[in-house]
């Protein structure tokens, strides 16, 4: 499907009904990598309306001239799901550099978001300030199923990816203009962290810093995955994001009680 903006057509996808969730994928992949890793979970749960769709410049959207910065990106996001879903409450699911987003639309609409999934987020968007682990040996070699997965979810995306646009983007637009996490005082809804121990793309302990902001937050560090978790520790990222939405349940059951 296509969602006409002011200057720009997002691609996206839609499964379920229920409470929404805003998908948000990482740089230079689409709508498929989050798909391919939230629908089996999905598969077994009801109740959510699941909105997958592509940044601008990956995927099935089309790079646009005028989008140079993530403040850009950021206020494009917020504004496709105020058409998408006015004025309700919803989740994030993010990864990588959509974490960065997700964070941005937390800042912007707090009272909307209901819980987020932050899986191998971008904590710093400069890599030079990045903490990241020495030690990048995964003992767990890819089986068969991990090398499928990679093939229809990740690079598949990358072929078709807009790599001059997002060239330049990632030199000169990549970091906000403000400090997403400073900005951030508390957010204080069910939320889950997951980093990869041998992560060389972001690393995990950057995440730590910000681990008060989140006082309903799982913060998890799995060893034996990089920047690919939910594909190397299938069963891990399984459980702990089910975990993650037995939280939100139990959180929404108790408002409406309260009500």
């Amino acid at each position: 499907m296509e969602c006409k903006l002011k200057n720009t057509i997002i691609y996206y996808k839609t499964y379920g009904e229920g409470l929404p969730i805003i998908n948000l994928h990482g740089f230079t992949l689409d709508h498929r990598v989050l798909e391919g890793c939230m629908e089996p979970i999905f598969n077994k749960r009801n109740g959510y309306k699941r909105i997958y769709f592509d940044l601008p410049g990956m995927g099935k959207t089309k790079a646009e001239s005028w989008i140079k910065n993530s403040n850009q990106m950021l206020n494009l996001c917020i504004e496709f799901i105020k058409r998408i879903i006015p004025k309700q409450r919803y989740l994030i699911v993010s990864e990588s550099y959509g974490s960065y987003l997700a964070r941005g639309i937390i800042y912007k609409n707090p009272k909307y978001v209901e819980g987020a999934l932050f899986i191998c987020p971008v904590m710093k968007a400069e890599q030079n300030k990045r903490s990241l682990p020495k030690n990048n040996n995964l003992i767990t070699q890819p089986n068969v199923k991990m090398l499928d997965r990679y093939k229809k979810e990740i690079q598949p995306a990358i072929d078709i990816a807009n790599t001059t646009f997002l060239n330049e983007f990632a030199k000169r637009g990549y970091p906000f203009s403000f400090d997403v996490d400073e900005k951030i005082k508390s957010f204080e809804k069910p939320s889950l962290f997951l980093l990869g121990r041998q992560d060389l793309t972001v690393g995990y302990r950057d995440a730590w810093d910000i681990v008060e902001k989140y006082p309903y937050a799982t913060f998890a560090i799995l060893d034996q995955a990089g920047h690919g978790l939910q594909v190397e520790q299938e069963e891990l990222f399984n459980a702990l994001v089910n975990e993650w939405l037995d939280r939100i349940e139990s959180s929404l059951s108790n408002k409406e009680s309260l009500k």
